[in-house]
């Protein structure tokens, strides 16, 4: 094993893996926080579980997490000491299925609770699939807006009158479902598996994907506390290998933002996740050949910074769009779409 140190990242590996970096400038609150003293060294699953603890111990009357093995901390260990410090009736297991588990998790949101449900694979979500596009993401159209997986409750007048009213905690319910995605090199097909394309063609649901520790703790505290339904994709081979100086406080990183995290001038590439190492090792490699790489974290796929990447694609004429998802049908091809009819096409006169 080696350790190696790009910018703010530090990352331990085997011979074999490069290092990347994902790096970028500091936001006001990690001033705010490296000047209070308040950062830690955390790597990816180490963050997650840090948000978990923060969204359990801030929201104690209606928050839960549940999946199949949580309450010992998971195969991959994200939620270890949360059944022992908020109790087995706030983190527990469930049965193996993904259907159940999805299918409690909205009924847990829609009575005022915050839901986060763990599915222990992306590649088995699959089962839970007709619960997350025809359940939770269409509560809240189905009703005509009266009620929905999370904002409000319905309930009904003396009058017998149908009226939703906020719940009586005064913030609202969420339902947010985390997933481990990707291959780690020795899974196999079910376990390695990059299922968010299928999600991101659903009205109703976000869909958000972190590329490091302190991505991961912030998006994933913005998307439970999210009135909509998410579903948070992690890359698995990145909660050992990616380690960071993370705020231990709580933070809120926002969805639908993407960040630039390398500006350049001669090409942009986009991507998400774990694919970001090899996009940021393309542009170093790039960089020596005198090709200067705009790289881009969309961070949130559903719905997704159109204008972030746009702005980008018309500073540098040329777009890449990197992911570890299938080809066909994958994101990719949505924004390159997206971007040709933005910045390529050229209206008949």
């Amino acid at each position: 094993m080696m350790r190696k140190r790009f910018g703010s990242l530090a990352f331990s590996l085997s011979v074999r893996k490069r290092a990347f970096s994902t790096s970028t400038s500091l936001s006001p609150l990690d001033d705010d926080a490296a000047a209070a003293g308040a950062l830690k060294s955390m790597n990816l699953f180490s963050a997650i579980n840090n948000a978990l603890h923060i969204a359990l111990d801030s929201d104690p009357r209606s928050a839960y997490v549940f999946g199949e093995d949580v309450s010992f901390g998971g195969v991959f260990r994200c939620t270890t000491g949360l059944a022992d410090r908020f109790g087995k009736n706030r983190v527990f297991n469930t049965p193996l299925c993904e259907q159940g588990i999805v299918g409690f998790g909205i009924g847990l949101a829609a009575m005022d609770n915050r839901a986060i449900a763990e599915i222990q694979f992306a590649d088995y979500i699959y089962p839970a699939f007709d619960q997350i596009v025809n359940e939770a993401a269409k509560f809240r159209y189905r009703s005509g807006n009266q009620f929905n997986c999370g904002a409000s409750i319905v309930g009904l007048t003396s009058g017998g009158e149908v009226q939703t009213y906020d719940p009586p905690s005064k913030q609202c319910s969420r339902l947010t479902i985390r997933a481990p995605y990707g291959a780690v090199g020795h899974g196999g097909h079910y376990h390695s598996q990059s299922p968010e394309s299928f999600f991101c063609h659903v009205p109703g649901i976000k869909v958000v994907i972190p590329r490091s520790p302190k991505q991961a703790k912030g998006l994933l505290l913005s998307c439970i506390r999210d009135p909509n339904p998410v579903v948070f994709f992690e890359p698995k081979w990145l909660y050992r290998l990616a380690v960071e100086e993370v705020p231990e406080h709580d933070y809120m990183v926002p969805l639908s933002e993407a960040e630039v995290i390398r500006h350049g001038t001669d090409i942009t590439l986009v991507g998400w996740g774990a694919q970001l190492a090899v996009m940021e090792q393309a542009c170093i490699d790039a960089e020596k050949e005198g090709i200067s790489c705009e790289l881009i974290d969309l961070r949130t796929l559903l719905p997704w910074d159109k204008e972030t990447v746009e702005a980008s694609v018309r500073k540098t004429g040329r777009l890449l769009v990197s992911h570890e998802a299938p080809v066909t049908g994958g994101f990719g091809a949505e924004i390159s779409a997206s971007m040709v009819e933005r910045c390529f096409l050229r209206p008949w006169n």
